[in-house]
């Protein structure tokens, strides 16, 4: 089988809002992930990252969490002005990804399982919509303020979703990095902690020398190194969990 591939803008759910999807062409049977963009924005490092679940046999979908408060903006005007109301209420979050898994379902050649991955806010958020959605795995990359709410200073109006976690219904691959303050390593270890006590399934890993952001290639905390074994360890989560078969050799 070969990575072609096929991406475009599509609506998802009654609101209709924009979401970035692609598929592997041809026939076969291939799991879904959503991909949950971070606070930055629906961009194209984001939609990259579709890309690159496609390329390796995933359906991919990342919905714009940001459509209905900036629509047609750019990516960094719409994080401003999102950011500015204090960010997207988590119901409306878990209401878009619902719709995009929607999508994921009723293209052909689904499997039947759906994952998700966030980064960033996305993190955070991929782990709350695990304890309302019915997913199968989800991988939570540096998510900040998920046991602790953000400071006052930053704006945000997020909320600790510390006692949602007992409802986790997915297996989770967390990926952080040392030098990272949001989470910090201390914030990790809690996070592993309360899941473990709850009989959560929780594998994380941790990179020395790496701090936010370390996945994104056009951000000043690109780490090659950490995101390339993340990468690897992300594909190896999923394809255990929901049944991948990647294309790549």
């Amino acid at each position: 089988m070969g990575d072609a591939i096929r991406a475009e803008t599509v609506s998802v759910g009654d609101e209709k809002i924009q979401a970035y999807q692609a598929r592997p062409l041809g026939p076969g049977s291939f799991p879904g992930v959503v991909v949950i963009h971070h606070l930055p924005g629906y961009d194209e490092s984001t939609k990259e990252m579709v890309r690159r679940f496609a390329a390796n046999g995933y359906l991919a979908i990342c919905p714009n969490l940001f459509w209905r408060e900036a629509p047609g903006a750019a990516p960094d005007d719409a994080s401003a002005f999102v950011r500015g109301q204090g960010g997207v209420p988590d119901e409306q979050v878990i209401g878009d990804v619902r719709s995009a898994m929607d999508a994921l379902r009723a293209l052909d050649g689904h499997n039947g399982r759906i994952g998700v991955i966030g980064h960033c806010s996305g993190g955070r958020q991929a782990l709350l919509v695990s304890t309302a959605l019915p997913l199968d795995a989800a991988v939570d990359c540096y998510g900040a303020f998920a046991l602790e709410p953000p400071p006052a200073a930053s704006g945000l109006k997020m909320t600790s979703i510390k006692d949602r976690l007992q409802d986790l219904n997915c297996p989770v691959l967390g990926l952080f990095g040392d030098d990272d303050k949001n989470p910090a390593p201390e914030e990790v270890e809690r996070l592993a902690g309360i899941l473990a006590g709850h009989g959560k399934a929780f594998e994380r890993h941790s990179y020395e020398g790496a701090g936010h952001g370390f996945f994104s290639p056009d951000r000043p905390g690109y780490r090659p190194q950490a995101a390339v074994d993340g990468w690897k360890k992300i594909f190896a989560f999923f394809d255990l969990h929901l049944g991948g078969k990647r294309l790549e050799v």
